[in-house]
């Protein structure tokens, strides 16, 4: 396998449907291989309490530039300086967040104007381009919108497609 270093998985949770409809509430990020992650909270949620699946708003807001500046540090720091690679379940919605959050917040995306889609890799390995989401099934970290969480489950899961690993049919 080419060089995988520098890969980092994304995942975000916003109460929209994109930027100019919406807020990134949270995202989290995990770093792949060392598996070193980011908590970015831009706005405070708590677990409903007749639906702990679901979260609710405090009220409580976070500085955007200060979280997008530190997100940006993080990167360096866990890519060596090097470009960091934007990998997501679904990059179509959580590249958009991250890319205009940083626009706005420090003038440009590290991660550049591109992003991998795990589905797609998927698809390539087993042949088949209509199967973009078996290999959820191999996420260990359970998915629970919890960003950072969603994010771990996604590592977990390409980990194991590269060691050979397929989801049971």
């Amino acid at each position: 396998m080419n060089d995988l270093n520098n890969l980092i998985f994304v995942d975000c949770e916003a109460n929209g449907k994109c930027p100019s409809m919406g807020k990134l509430t949270e995202f989290g990020a995990v770093a792949y291989p060392s598996k070193a992650t980011f908590h970015g909270v831009l706005v405070e949620r708590k677990p409903d309490t007749e639906n702990p699946e679901f979260k609710i708003e405090t009220g409580i807001v976070f500085d955007e530039k200060e979280v997008f500046e530190k997100f940006n540090a993080w990167l360096q720091e866990v890519t060596g300086g090097e470009n960091p690679k934007f990998v997501s379940d679904n990059p179509a919605f959580d590249w958009q967040w991250i890319n205009d959050g940083f626009h706005r917040t420090i003038g440009n995306n590290p991660f550049g104007y591109s992003a991998r889609r795990i589905g797609d890799f998927y698809a390539g390995l087993v042949g088949d381009f209509k199967d973009a989401s078996s290999w959820k099934r191999l996420r260990i970290t359970k998915h629970d919108h919890h960003p950072v969480h969603d994010a771990m489950g996604n590592v977990e899961a390409f980990e194991r497609l590269l060691k050979g690993e397929r989801p049971k049919k």
